[in-house]
């Protein structure tokens, strides 16, 4: 069965300035980050979503665990964290419309912090806010079927952006784990997205869901009285295209050298100019450019050949 939802026009705005944004990010090869974007970003996300959860642990904290360094802080925390970073290294491994695989990210997200990680709950939830019950969950023994019934939804023919956001609100009212659904809900709607569009493993959208977080809980809330999610579909593609602008207006300064020399590596034909260079990061001085080059000459990443406008560059092979 189809989840209930409407189509509205404030919707249909919100889906026809993301194929634009997201055209935009193709146009300009922003969907092919540099390794060190790439890690910065993935920090981010984990750093965030868990921080929803109550996770205290700073994204330096959290850029040590992925170096494999000591951190000093609450054992729970650092283990939420090494569980995420698991998870968020093998995001491409996870097929959006595999129950089987939804189950795995559980079992890999919560282990050791919940008993049966990775297994639906066998108990009645509520989710309280004070002293009021904010919203009792679906009876236990319902949850595999309707579960089942959503990731059949997900086969359909509507847009991912349109499912991701369904998804991730229909998993928060079913609450099928006994803990770990928030992250799971973030989680599976990154997934549900970067199989359309893969640059979405990349795009920490949770970060603005973090820094609103009584928003986010408000629209849960009034989308379980209405009882449909036409809401949260609003809301979530709000952040999406939030996320989207800020990736576009990133300035290319605030860029080190070493990052605008992985990107444009990563990109670049064998053989290249300085003017080729600054056609890809169209806001940086020729000076900057050329400091840029002789230190990737000097790393070793690229080879000089010729003399003042005949210079070209090459890459360096391993």
């Amino acid at each position: 069965m189809k989840p209930p939802y409407e189509l509205n026009a404030n919707i249909l705005e919100l889906i026809s300035s993301i194929a634009e944004m997201i055209g935009e990010v193709n146009a300009n090869f922003l969907n092919k980050q540099s390794p060190t974007l790439r890690k910065q970003n993935k920090i981010k996300t984990i750093q965030s979503s868990l921080q929803i959860e109550g996770n205290t642990l700073s994204e330096e904290q959290i850029t040590a665990l992925i170096e494999n360094k000591k951190v000093i802080g609450p054992q729970k925390d650092i283990l939420e964290v090494l569980n995420a970073i698991k998870v968020y290294d093998n995001l491409q491994s996870f097929k959006s419309t595999s129950e089987k695989d939804f189950l795995s990210a559980h079992k890999i997200l919560m282990q050791s912090l919940i008993e049966q990680p990775g297994k639906y709950r066998t108990k009645g939830v509520g989710i309280v806010k004070g002293s009021e019950v904010a919203h009792v969950a679906p009876p236990a023994a319902n949850v595999a079927f309707v579960m089942k019934d959503l990731f059949g939804y997900l086969k359909s023919n509507e847009l991912h952006l349109i499912k991701s956001c369904v998804f991730h609100y229909e998993m928060e009212f079913i609450h099928p784990f006994m803990d770990g659904n928030g992250r799971m809900g973030r989680l599976w709607q990154t997934i549900i997205l970067m199989e359309k569009y893969p640059f979405f493993e990349f795009l920490p959208f949770e970060t603005l869901i973090s820094k609103n977080q009584k928003d986010y809980y408000s629209v849960l809330a009034v989308c379980d009285k209405a009882g449909n999610s036409t809401l949260f579909i609003e809301y979530m593609l709000g952040i999406i295209k939030r996320a989207l602008s800020e990736l576009l207006s990133f300035n290319n300064r605030t860029m080190k050298e070493i990052d605008r020399i992985e990107y444009f590596l990563n990109l670049s034909s064998e053989e290249f100019s300085r003017k080729d260079y600054m056609n890809v990061f169209k806001d940086i001085s020729t000076a900057t450019a050329s400091r840029d080059l002789k230190k990737a000459v000097a790393l070793n990443l690229i080879s000089k050949q010729g003399e003042n406008n005949k210079t070209l560059y090459k890459k360096v092979d391993f």
